[in-house]
């Protein structure tokens, strides 16, 4: 598992876009501290595929990504991607609670809210529109404080009814949530408990808030309205081990990853699935430096699942960063072999070639990586560095230009896009990448010098 961090816009368009509305300086900012686990983001995805299909999205096209945030919260800020708090995650109980949230979420892609909200802002003309267009978004995305401070010095009839059509929203999503749910076959007792969870997290009581200013209708409807959608609708779904199993594994992942390792080993005892045990156990050993021991775990967790490519991804981890060079090289090629369209098992594979003295063999990895997941900053910084060390200083510096542009830092950006374009050729593909990063960064030097 690394940690990762991106700009919330996380696309070089997107920052292009930011610069020509002139909110570059607003989002960039507000990045996103993201956990990447090939194994989590996997069981996650096995979770997700029923919901999203059910609800006419595409498995392949639309990740979920957690985020490194312990408090209750999923949201969606574009079509690609659905955000879970690790905090989410290890606070429900059960496979179905954790679907009824990315069911709700997927619902705000399907029913087009993502872009009606885009263009709110885009129409909005002038600095406060902009102001209130983004403290909406804020809320609509969980940032409770700082929207709620905008909102505070905003009491104009546009921001209530920006609101109003948030919230309104906000129950269309969970009406096609629960609809998606019961198509799937998955329970809809799940969206009641996830909400039941909600109820008890109101920031201020129901006496001291205004209805008309808030992103999100109560916690305490929308109980009522699930608990009724299920003695409408009736609950029969069959029980559904697999996405148990899955559950129990991203969850048992997570928590030896951001639990202290005594938590773990109390724990990990009471895990109904002996892999899932051996792998929470060989992560504690790890981040114990017990070496031999996590060695031990990992090992006994791949005999009982010899064909499984993120318990090897697993190993060849836990050797890398003990600096076992040639033996995570080899962990991480039976991972490959067993999975080679994982983007993050490539990365790490084209990681583990750079430390062994390969440059080249990891290039052609980490690229092979790069084109199936363009979010991995951690990934462009490693490519980076292979090419600094066979001499492309020029693909060098785009890709690091890239990796700036994607975590917000606009001005580093700029500054390794300059480079990158006086050492390429004029007109190649990877010249106009490097210029589409120089763009954002002159759009964004031109909103300072207005200001």
């Amino acid at each position: 598992m690394v940690i990762d961090r991106l700009s919330r816009l996380a696309s070089i368009p997107a920052l292009i876009l930011s610069a020509l509305f002139f909110i570059g300086s607003a989002l960039p900012s507000a990045a996103l501290t993201l956990l990447r686990d090939a194994d989590i983001e996997h069981a996650l995805t096995r979770l997700a595929a029923p919901v999203l299909n059910s609800a006419g999205l595409n498995p392949k096209r639309v990740r979920i990504l957690i985020v490194n945030d312990d408090s209750f919260n999923a949201f969606v800020i574009d079509s690609r991607a659905i955000f879970v708090n690790y905090g989410l995650i290890l606070k429900v109980s059960s496979a179905e609670m954790l679907q009824a949230v990315i069911a709700h979420e997927a619902a705000h892609i399907a029913n087009g809210h993502i872009t009606r909200r885009t263009q709110n802002l885009k129409s909005a003309n002038t600095a406060s529109g902009l102001g209130m267009a983004l403290a909406a978004i804020a809320a609509a995305a969980g940032g409770g404080q700082a929207a709620a401070g905008i909102a505070l010095g905003t009491r104009s009839s546009a921001m209530r009814s920006f609101l109003a059509h948030t919230r309104a929203e906000e129950s269309s999503a969970d009406r096609s949530a629960a609809g998606y749910l019961t198509r799937a076959g998955i329970s809809p007792q799940g969206m009641v408990d996830v909400h039941s969870i909600f109820a008890g997290q109101e920031l201020l009581s129901v006496h001291r808030q205004d209805p008309y200013m808030r992103s999100h209708p109560l916690s305490s409807d929308r109980v009522r309205a699930a608990k009724a959608y299920v003695a409408s609708h009736g609950d029969n779904a069959a029980p559904r081990p697999d996405d148990d199993y899955w559950f129990n594994r991203a969850r048992g992942k997570l928590s030896a990853f951001v639990r202290s390792p005594k938590w773990t080993f109390s724990r990990a005892k009471k895990e109904p699935y002996p892999d899932v045990r051996l792998m929470r156990e060989a992560v504690a050993h790890h981040r114990g430096n017990a070496l031999q021991k996590a060695l031990s775990s990992i090992n006994a967790a791949i005999a009982a699942r010899p064909d499984d490519a993120y318990y090897y991804e697993l190993k060849g981890q836990i050797l890398m960063e003990n600096r076992r060079w040639k033996e995570a090289l080899a962990a991480y090629g039976t991972a490959v072999e067993l999975n080679s369209s994982e983007a993050l098992i490539l990365g790490s594979y084209g990681r583990a070639q750079l430390a062994a003295g390969q440059p080249k063999s990891a290039i052609q990895s980490m690229e092979k990586a790069r084109a199936r997941d363009f979010r991995n900053t951690t990934l462009l910084r490693d490519l980076s560095l292979a090419y600094a060390k066979t001499g492309q200083n020029g693909m060098a510096a785009v890709v690091t230009a890239e990796r700036y542009a994607l975590q917000g830092r606009i001005d580093d950006a700029g500054l390794h896009a300059k480079r990158a374009m006086a050492q390429l050729p004029r007109g190649s593909a990877p010249w106009r990448r490097a210029e589409d990063v120089f763009v954002a960064f002159e759009q964004a030097q031109k909103r300072k010098r207005n200001k």
